[in-house]
């Protein structure tokens, strides 16, 4: 792989994402030859928000590839508790491992450990901003179910605000040709200026609604979210959203045949169990390709993984205009950004500031 760190699906180029989702599919059919490519490797999983899926999914792919796992996922039982920083975490726990999958509520947490890390970094989720791993295992659902991952038409649906699934998601079908995009959320939890940004500039066709039901028509795939409530600033801000999407049978009535529906799960009541039988409900599948897909990522970046630490750029004298971007909550770290026009993009949560 070009890219040593996978913070974002961007790090990978197009025929990386080929062979890593094409490998994934050949482990799905033969998951038993896989067994030992790991063996005396050691994956450290670091998990400062509660997962299950992608969590256990990693766990499983290193033991199934024959590999060990460290970690913690649960940073009140780790010196997190007692004041340590990310940079020290890092510098530590790549010292007694091989790779590093980290979870962590602050948008751009990832980018952050990779920069003290003398191992690859795989980001597991940084706040509402990204979950390229995710989007792997939405690739490989893709590739199984739909066959391809270009002329289709994606609608999103919930809370795109918020959704790091969901920004993946986007960027990554952005990239492949003639897809269109229905974002359906609420004017409150609509997709971040930052993707709308994206998807202008990937030249892909996308529309806004409101309304679930007037978009089913034309989906090939829908792509579920639940309202996250752990994102909103109070109870009732929450209550206020929760519960304004709910795809059930009536809805599945009115889209295609061959359509597919894929959620990232957990799911809370956006879709009614007795859609679950719906021979195009894909959710549950998704959960076991997004295993092939991590047991794929992880053979890839531990192929050439040398434990060196690169140089740490230098930052700028400009804050973030983010609040809840990491160089906030760890103010050591260097502000850098990319320039675009007249503002400023960070490098860690992608919000962008006025030079």
């Amino acid at each position: 792989m070009h890219s040593r760190h996978l913070i974002d699906l961007t790090d990978l180029t197009l025929p990386e994402l080929e062979e890593i989702t094409q490998l994934a599919c050949d482990i799905k059919q033969n998951i038993d030859s896989y067994y030992g490519i790991c063996r005396g490797k050691i994956l450290a999983t670091l998990f400062y928000e509660p997962s299950t899926r992608t969590q256990m999914s990693f766990q499983t792919a290193m033991l199934r590839l024959g590999g060990r796992i460290i970690g913690f996922d649960n940073p009140a039982n780790s010196s997190v508790s007692k004041g340590e920083g990310l940079k020290d975490t890092i510098r530590v726990v790549s010292g007694y491992s091989d790779i590093i999958t980290i979870r962590h509520p602050v948008a751009g947490s990832a980018k952050a450990a990779s920069l003290y890390s003398r191992v690859p970094i795989i980001n597991a989720g940084d706040g509402g901003h990204l979950h390229p791993t995710q989007t792997l295992t939405d690739l490989v659902t893709l590739r199984v179910e739909k066959g391809t991952f270009s002329g289709l038409c994606i609608g999103v649906c919930g809370d795109l605000k918020n959704g790091r699934t969901v920004h993946s998601l986007i960027k990554a079908l952005a990239t492949f040709p003639n897809n269109k995009f229905v974002l359906i959320s609420t004017p409150s939890l609509g997709i971040p200026l930052y993707i709308k940004d994206y998807l202008s500039a990937s030249g892909a066709e996308w529309i806004e609604t409101n309304s679930l039901a007037e978009a089913m028509p034309l989906l090939d795939v829908l792509y579920m979210t639940r309202i996250q409530r752990e994102r909103f600033a109070s109870e009732s801000e929450y209550i206020s959203q929760r519960g304004v999407y709910i795809l059930d049978k009536d809805k599945m009535s009115l889209a295609k045949k061959d359509m597919i529906v894929m959620h990232p799960l957990p799911r809370v009541d956006e879709i009614t169990v007795d859609v679950d039988d719906d021979p195009r409900a894909k959710y549950f599948e998704q959960t076991e390709y997004g295993l092939y897909a991590r047991m794929a990522l992880i053979i890839k970046m531990t192929e050439h993984s040398v434990k060196k630490l690169e140089p740490v750029p230098k930052g700028e004298n400009v804050k973030c205009s983010n609040p809840d971007c990491i160089t906030h909550r760890e103010t050591y770290l260097p502000n850098t950004f990319v320039k675009n026009g007249d503002l400023l993009v960070c490098e860690y949560c992608e919000e962008r500031t006025l030079l």
